[in-house]
């Protein structure tokens, strides 16, 4: 094990730092501040591994070591970078790095990874040609570096993903990163929302079917599985899939194998699952609503999108992407100044990256003015809808402790029966305000229609009476 180690970083006070925590674990560091000092020592002294910054006095440290991979295949790469995109993170990943840390970095986490690329010792992977023009997501926030960081480590492989995260987060854009960046870049991307098909067409869907198998069912169908093969499938919203289809669908993973709908023959399929939801799947679990053997099945790598409000520093970013955007689609072309910027900073954008998407469009849109200043911004935030606000906390409080005086559940029983005592009156406030109608009903809840008719019937609620009442 060799246990000398190559720093190249023309920050000088950073490389004080990260030599002097390597030299405290033991170890002996080199410190080169250019590629050319670099390639000479490279030349005279045999490392345990090399850690270099990407922009140096004298080049980009990341295009500058193709010849290092040639002449040392086996030497463990760590890459430190202060350009946190995306696109520095998959280049970083493309070279064989052993690892990838954005400025500023856990430097117990760096002394961990030198450690740890020293004792492997194993061989890089073969450097893949990137295109950097259309990667999906944007931002540099330091809650973006751990989801770029994930993305990085599941590229040459096909481990299956399970995307988490509020609604309006960009879930499906992860997806694309994946599918675009990595080894399955050349098949098919397919994207179903689970939550979005009727419970006794979604094993059709997910399957397909044969002639005759069902009444309508007059030609054969090709279903997502295998137009995904050679691919990727992403399953969106797979926390609202019944949990007959749960069942097909763990089979369909376990085995690597499907059957159509009707049909009688196995047929293999080749895929990468990636599946998301924004709902916490164990609460589910704990209610029967969810298989837990799929749960961990599709949980191998999970990925934490970030709220917007968490990563308000991507929002200057986001917006300009997205009026780029807008004029390429042939709306205006607008400039965002940056007054406009802080602003809208500032708001809270509830509907994540989705919202602010939609609100950069409606300017882009309807501005008169070629630069958006912050004048422009707060006009266009006055015309939209208030969004009522109230003190949850407080009154559901209440309402539980005048619950709880009134109920003595028994032991074991507080949290289902706590739950179905809530959810009721919420069920039938949505039937009420929707004349019954069971869809509009489930679209004003925010939840699947099955999932509500099911609800419907745990919970006792007859929604005839409340289109009598419509």
């Amino acid at each position: 094990m060799i246990e000398r180690i190559l720093l190249v970083e023309d920050d000088e006070s950073i490389a004080v730092v990260i030599k002097t925590a390597l030299e405290a674990e033991g170890l002996t560091v080199d410190h080169c501040e250019t590629i050319e000092c670099r390639d000479r020592m490279l030349a005279d002294h045999d490392y345990g591994a090399l850690l270099t910054d990407v922009m140096l006095k004298d080049g980009d440290g990341i295009e500058s070591l193709g010849q290092v991979r040639a002449d040392h295949p086996d030497l463990p790469l760590i890459i430190l970078s202060a350009q946190n995109t995306l696109d520095t993170a998959v280049r970083a990943t493309d070279t064989g790095a052993f690892e990838y840390f954005p400025k500023p970095f856990d430097l117990d986490e760096l002394v961990r990874a030198v450690r740890q690329a020293i004792e492997a010792r194993t061989p890089s992977e073969k450097e893949k040609e990137t295109d950097a023009g259309g990667l999906p997501l944007v931002g540099r926030s330091q809650a973006m570096q751990g989801v770029y960081r994930m993305i990085t480590r599941v590229l040459h492989n096909d481990l299956t993903v399970l995307v988490l995260g509020e609604s309006g987060t960009g879930k499906e854009l992860v997806a694309e990163a994946i599918h675009q960046l990595g080894s399955r870049s050349k098949g098919p991307f397919i994207a179903v929302n689970t939550a979005a098909i009727p419970s006794e067409l979604i094993e059709s869907e997910l399957f397909g079917h044969e002639k005759g198998a069902f009444t309508g069912a007059v030609a054969r169908s090709i279903g997502k599985f295998e137009q995904a093969n050679g691919g990727t499938l992403f399953l969106d919203e797979i926390g609202d899939m019944p949990l007959e289809a749960q069942t097909r669908l763990l089979r369909a993973l376990q085995s690597g194998r499907i059957r159509r709908v009707g049909g009688q023959d196995e047929i293999a399929i080749d895929v990468r699952i990636i599946a998301a939801t924004h709902r916490d799947l164990r609460p589910l679990i704990a209610e029967g609503r969810f298989r837990e053997d799929l749960y961990y099945r599709l949980n191998v790598v999970p990925i934490q999108m970030p709220a917007l409000r968490e990563r308000s520093d991507d929002i200057g970013a986001l917006a300009r992407h997205f009026l780029a955007l807008a004029a390429d689609e042939g709306l205006p072309r607008h400039v965002l100044a940056g007054d406009a910027v802080s602003l809208l900073e500032r708001q809270p954008w509830r509907g994540n990256v989705r919202e602010l998407r939609n609100f950069i469009y409606r300017m882009a849109l309807l501005a008169r003015e070629d630069v958006i200043d912050r004048t422009v911004v707060a006009t266009f935030l006055d015309e939209q809808p208030d969004m009522p606000q109230v003190d949850c906390d407080v009154d559901f409080s209440a309402a539980l402790d005048a619950w709880l005086a009134e109920s003595v559940p028994a032991d074991g029983t507080l949290y289902h029966s706590a739950l179905a005592a809530f959810e009721k009156p919420l069920f039938e406030h949505a039937l009420a305000e929707t004349g019954g109608n069971q869809l509009k009903a489930a679209q004003l809840l925010g939840i699947n229609r099955n999932t509500l008719r099911k609800r419907l019937g745990e919970l006792a609620i007859d929604p005839e009476r409340f289109t009598q009442r419509a």
